[in-house]
């Protein structure tokens, strides 16, 4: 059983049932757990009756915490979102028989079976997980790195380890103190204070699967080299050699046994030549420039890499709006999420136009 959690509100509805709907497609045995933060999201997602997951509100963190209904006053609603991050991962831990428990931002998608990435964890033996941003080693994306931080918050592990326990706690003082959307030397929102973990704590890995990670910051590294298939709950060993040299029924990378096959999309790393399957894709800044025209940030010009992964997600999400208009819930274009007013007026009215290609440009009626 593979434990994940996160959290959003009816703004992010469309992005959390469509990350829960990824899962149920790739993964035969896990469970989510759903922090609700407004009444309206919680409200629908318990008529769904969704089988794998747990749906909790905001009221249950806050109820065992009165420091988090004060910082909540003083902060815009992504900077507590990230300031509850380790509260959330610690309450499953505390509240339900889970032997961990995985951290997931409400905007990736799986396109492939996430065990891969657990076998990875248990044979490093590792009580927590942080995943690299990935950036490369040009001028532009290690400034970006300097503000953003080597680590994202977006897939992190922590088991019932006392090595664990450790750092969430840190972790978790650390955001009380301050977890703004502000660049720091050694702060910005949660997430750079994952770049003292190696440091402090016992028992951190980094993900070394690049299936795991991939994002619009990173995707100018990688190729779209074609989809290949795979047995259904069996994944392929990422930049293996016999990925290309062996056919998925002989002896190799892939499990034997008459089992369903799926079809996974592979990328190539440009700078070692390895292929690997994409595990899970960040979609952040993805910005809606009207109700059916979208700027998706890709951040690389290959037209086949962008179709590959955007298409099937955009297509995902417009039918999950579909499903979610049947409850009555619709969506603004505008994306906000500082607390500062100048900054929100810019992401709500402006960086939402900022286009670098116009092949990052999809007509969600066309796809």
């Amino acid at each position: 059983m593979i434990n994940f959690c996160t959290l959003f509100d009816s703004y992010y509805l469309d992005k959390g049932l469509c990350l829960y709907r990824s899962l149920e497609k790739v993964s035969r045995d896990f469970t989510l757990y759903i922090f609700c933060f407004d009444e309206k999201s919680q409200m629908v997602l318990n008529s769904m009756e969704l089988k794998h997951a747990v749906i909790l509100s905001n009221k249950d963190i806050e109820a065992e915490d009165n420091k988090l209904l004060e910082l909540k006053q003083e902060r815009s609603k992504a900077e507590y979102c990230w300031t509850c991050t380790s509260v959330i991962i610690e309450y499953v831990l505390q509240h339900y028989d889970v032997d961990h428990c995985i951290y997931i931002d409400a905007d990736l998608y799986f396109f492939s079976d996430p065990q891969v990435l657990l076998d990875e964890i248990h044979e490093a033996g590792a009580n927590v997980v942080i995943t690299e941003h990935r950036f490369s080693d040009s001028w532009k994306d290690q400034r970006t790195m300097k503000r953003s931080g080597k680590y994202c918050v977006e897939f992190n592990y922590f088991d019932q380890s006392d090595n664990a326990k450790e750092a969430l706690t840190w972790w978790k003082e650390r955001c009380y103190e301050w977890c703004y959307h502000l660049y720091e030397p050694e702060r910005m929102g949660d997430q750079k204070y994952l770049e003292k973990f190696p440091k402090l704590f016992q028992g951190v890995h980094e993900l070394q699967h690049l299936g795991g990670g991939v994002a619009p910051w990173n995707l100018a590294q990688y190729e779209y080299v074609g989809e290949k298939p795979v047995k259904t709950g069996v994944q392929p060993i990422a930049g293996s050699a016999s990925d290309t040299e062996q056919p998925a029924n002989e002896s190799g990378p892939f499990n034997t046994t008459e089992q369903p096959t799926e079809s996974v999309i592979y990328l190539l790393d440009k700078k070692t030549g390895k292929e690997f399957p994409v595990v899970f894709y960040h979609f952040q800044n993805i910005r809606y420039l009207s109700e059916k025209k979208v700027n998706i940030s890709s951040e690389t010009h290959s037209k086949p890499t962008k179709d590959a992964l955007y298409r099937p997600y955009l297509k995902a999400i417009e039918a999950c709006r579909r499903e979610l208009l049947t409850y009555g819930v619709t969506f603004g274009v505008k994306k906000v999420y500082s607390s500062n007013k100048l900054i929100a007026f810019l992401q709500g009215t402006v960086l939402r136009f900022r286009i670098k290609s116009l092949s990052d440009i999809y007509d969600l009626e066309k796809l």
